[in-house]
């Protein structure tokens, strides 16, 4: 299954959640509202999630091995970084 999109859908410049992202695979399937998120060792996805009984949160939707899970975080990552490094040389 090979990532054909990543779409950065909002960009926050305050708080931990940075963006929220879209991901399609083989042109045939999306995933909505991956998060990025800033925590205490840097930027991390937050695969989409809900809300149960108790306050616990259970992924709606996840990769089943890390090596998928780091093929979605880089291909997220190359995307948002594009991004952000062209509102900075927009601003400049």
């Amino acid at each position: 299954m090979q990532i054909t999109d990543v779409r950065i859908r909002k960009i926050n410049d305050e708080g931990k959640m940075k963006a929220s992202v879209s991901v399609a695979f083989d042109d045939e399937f999306v995933v909505h509202d991956i998060k990025i998120i800033e925590g205490q060792n840097g930027l991390f996805i937050a695969m989409p999630s809900r809300k149960m009984g108790g306050g616990d949160f259970r992924d709606v939707a996840h990769p089943l091995t890390s090596e998928a899970r780091n093929r979605i975080k880089d291909a997220i990552f190359e995307v948002y970084e594009k991004m952000l490094a062209e509102e900075a040389s927009a601003e400049a």
